[in-house]
């Protein structure tokens, strides 16, 4: 499980960035629309969610303990409970959110199976 976390924490890093730049674009369609939905903030919070819990994913990932796996899982499910719940018109965030939970699950299945 040492190499998916690897793999996951880089494509999470990666990924944020994408997302954060899609945010903002929502975030700016919704202010000139003026339609008061918060899709692009939700966004936001979704990618600097997803580079925490990346960076916690890849400074633990050779540790012994329970504490990062969970923690980055928690992270992950929170960021995806948030986008699946704040998408909106923003309708590429359900995507950020299903992957934000199947990381999380990963990261919480990897805690439980190693002793």
């Amino acid at each position: 499980m040492k190499t998916a976390k690897l793999i996951i924490g880089i494509i999470s890093i990666v990924l944020s960035l994408f997302i954060l730049f899609q945010s903002c674009a929502a975030g700016l369609s919704n202010a000139m629309a003026c339609n008061g939905e918060s899709s692009g903030s939700a966004g936001v919070i979704v990618a600097i969610c997803m580079i925490v819990s990346g960076i916690i994913g890849l400074a633990t990932r050779n540790k012994e303990g329970r504490g990062g796996p969970i923690t980055a899982g928690c992270f992950y499910l929170f960021a995806g409970l948030i986008g699946a719940v704040s998408a909106g018109s923003y309708s590429d965030l359900y995507v950020w959110a299903f992957v934000a939970f199947a990381f999380g699950a990963v990261y919480l299945i990897s805690a439980f199976l190693n002793r």
